[in-house]
């Protein structure tokens, strides 16, 4: 191959798939079997490593042959994850602007793909004005179909930083578990979704200091009105899908606690407006 994916997909439009080996726009082919592979976008703020590519790409990338060895209509799409607080802490640490680092990671990303082999359909990236354009769509789609409410939460705020710590700015530990480098958003030992302010001990992952709590106004999306749609799309999908057992077992215990508002905006700069 003399060209890579992304450099056949701009001769035409830097956001559309095309076939390799016609430079044709991809579209699935009504009474075909078309497949859509999209393995997890990577975070921009790292080198990728071994264990990365094993666990994401490499798989995607293996089943993405073997249906094109079907003659099945392929597209395997996959790009980096540029916006967030994990991007805003990374370029803090490299002191550069954001942007520069969504540029400098991104071209390493590709490069050690491509090293790898991993024939990506369309290798993309989020920082896009396409990404901007479709994400504000489906946020005002919601507002305008009531999915969405305002609320005040209180938060965490950095005094040294001046800044609420949102996400992965805060570490602390756990409440479920006890487990002592929660991030805000998250536990990784346990699995729980988690508020920063039910962290216990948080700091400033930036300068380790303890933060206060303030208030802030924030997006919700209503998960609860969404519920029987949910439950009716999950019924029927989980079966046609062939679902794992594990997958269904936490989507029911996530639906028999009932959906709750799940906060949707973030106070943070480098992010879709």
């Amino acid at each position: 191959m003399n060209s890579s994916p992304a450099t056949l997909v701009r001769k035409i439009n830097p956001h559309v798939a095309l076939d390799l080996q016609t430079d044709r726009i991809r579209l699935p082919i009504p009474g075909e079997r078309n497949v859509l592979i999209t393995s997890a976008l990577p975070y921009v703020n790292n080198v990728p490593h071994l264990g990365n590519v094993i666990g994401s790409v490499l798989s995607a990338d293996v089943f993405s042959r073997y249906s094109r060895s079907r003659n099945y209509n392929t597209l395997f799409i996959c790009g980096t994850d540029e916006y967030g607080t994990a991007t805003e802490t990374k370029a803090q640490e490299e002191g550069i602007s954001c942007q520069e680092l969504c540029d400098k990671y991104h071209s390493l990303h590709a490069k050690i793909y491509k090293w790898f082999d991993i024939e990506f359909d369309y290798f993309g990236r989020t920082t896009t004005q396409q990404q901007t354009d479709i994400s504000q769509d489906i946020f005002l789609k919601l507002y305008k179909n009531d999915y969405l409410s305002e609320d005040t939460v209180i938060q965490l705020f950095c005094e040294k930083c001046q800044r609420f710590l949102a996400d992965r700015f805060v570490e602390g530990t756990c409440p479920k578990c006890g487990y002592e480098d929660a991030r805000g958003d998250q536990c990784d030992s346990c699995g729980q979704l988690l508020n920063s302010v039910e962290l216990i001990n948080p700091r400033c992952k930036t300068d380790n200091s303890t933060p206060i709590t303030r208030k802030s106004n924030h997006m919700f999306l209503d998960l609860s009105k969404l519920q029987p749609k949910v439950e009716n799309w999950i019924e029927k999908t989980s079966i046609e899908g062939k679902w794992s057992a594990n997958s269904k077992n936490i989507t029911q215990s996530w639906l028999k606690e009932g959906l709750k508002p799940r906060c949707i905006t973030r106070d943070l700069s480098w992010g879709t407006p």
